[in-house]
C-alpha cells in the first residue's frame, strides 16, 4: 500500500511540513513504503517531476527537494511496489505533458490482463508506456478516455472532462481485470492533476480530503483569507485543498472519502463532490 498527498491552493504555499517535518509527515510513512518515491510541482503553469527509487525518509534528494518546493499544486507519493520492479520508471507521479498521476493500489495478477488493458490505450500514447506497473498504464488509460474530449496539450480543461476520465478509467479497469475466480478487485486510489483541476477516486485504499482548518495561523496576514478557510464552504469555492492517505497532524479538517468516491476542484477552486 502507497501513500499519496496531493495540494491545490489559490496561493503558492511551502509544503515542506506535510512532505517531511511533522510527526507522520511522507517521509515518515516511507518507512514502511520504502520502494521509491516522487514529488510533482508546478512552476508557471509547467510540472517539475523529481523521482527516486530510494526511500524517501533517508533519501537526501528527498529532503531537499521538500525543503524548497513552493508552488500553489504538488502531487506526491512515496512507493510500496506490488507491480513493477524497483526503479525509477516505476515511480509515480507519472507525467505526460502538463498531467500527472499517482495511484495507491493493485490491479491483482496484473500480467494476465495487462495486454488487453494495453490495447485500450490510443497508439499515440501507448508508446510512452516506459516501466512496467499497473500505476503507469492506469495513467495513460486515463488520458487516452480525456483525449477524447479535450485537447491535452491546453490548458483550461473543465474538471467535468477530467473527472468522467478517471470514471470511465475505473470502468474500463474493473470490467477487464475485476470478477477472476481466485483473484481479488482491483484497488484504484487516483489522484490526477494539471496544475489547475485536481480530482481523486477512492478505489478501495483510504483517502481524507480537506478545504479548511479549524484555525487558521494566517488568519491575520494572508490577503486570500475568507470564511471559507475555518468553515465548510458555503460558496462553492475553497482556497485549498488537501488530499492525503491518511490525515496529516496540524490544524486541517478531515473528511474520508466513501468507497468509489470522488472529490475535486476545477481551475477558479471550485469545489466538486460525486461517485464513479
Amino acid at each position: 500500500m502507497c501513500r499519496i498527498f496531493g495540494f491545490r491552493s489559490v496561493l503558492d504555499s511551502h509544503v515542506h511540513r506535510s512532505l517531511a517535518s511533522a510527526d507522520n509527515a511522507l517521509a515518515v510513512q516511507s518507512s514502511q513504503h520504502p520502494d521509491g518515491w516522487g514529488v510533482a510541482y508546478y512552476v508557471s503553469g509547467a510540472p517539475h517531476v523529481i523521482r527516486s527509487a530510494g526511500t524517501a525518509l533517508s533519501d537526501h534528494l528527498f529532503h531537499r527537494v521538500s525543503g524548497v518546493v513552493t508552488s500553489q499544486t504538488v502531487l506526491a507519493h512515496v512507493r510500496k511496489a506490488t507491480q513493477g520492479d524497483l526503479h525509477t520508471l516505476n515511480c509515480h507521479p507519472f507525467q505526460y505533458g502538463r498531467w500527472v498521476m499517482a495511484h495507491n493500489g493493485d490491479v491483482p495478477a496484473f500480467a494476465d490482463v495487462r495486454a488487453d488493458l494495453q490495447a485500450q490505450v490510443a497508439p499515440k500514447l501507448r508508446r510512452f508506456v516506459l516501466g512496467d506497473t499497473d500505476s503507469e498504464l492506469l495513467f495513460h488509460l486515463f488520458l487516452t478516455f480525456l483525449a477524447a474530449d479535450v485537447d491535452l496539450d491546453r490548458a483550461g480543461t473543465p474538471l467535468a472532462a477530467v473527472t468522467e476520465a478517471l470514471k470511465r478509467t475505473v470502468a474500463c479497469v474493473r470490467e477487464v481485470a475485476d470478477g477472476r475466480e481466485g483473484v481479488d478487485d482491483a484497488l484504484l486510489t487516483l489522484v490526477v492533476t494539471d496544475g489547475q483541476v485536481m480530482a481523486a477516486h477512492q478505489g478501495g485504499r483510504d483517502l481524507y480530503w480537506s478545504t479548511w482548518k479549524t484555525r487558521c495561523p494566517d488568519r491575520e496576514t494572508c490577503t486570500f483569507f475568507a470564511p471559507e478557510c475555518e468553515a465548510p464552504t458555503r460558496s462553492g469555492y475553497v482556497n485549498h485543498l488537501i488530499l492525503s492517505s491518511e490525515p496529516l497532524q496540524g490544524d486541517n479538517d478531515w473528511t474520508l472519502l466513501g468507497d468509489g468516491g470522488m472529490v475535486g476542484v476545477d481551475a477558479f477552486m471550485k469545489v466538486w463532490r460525486g461517485a464513479a
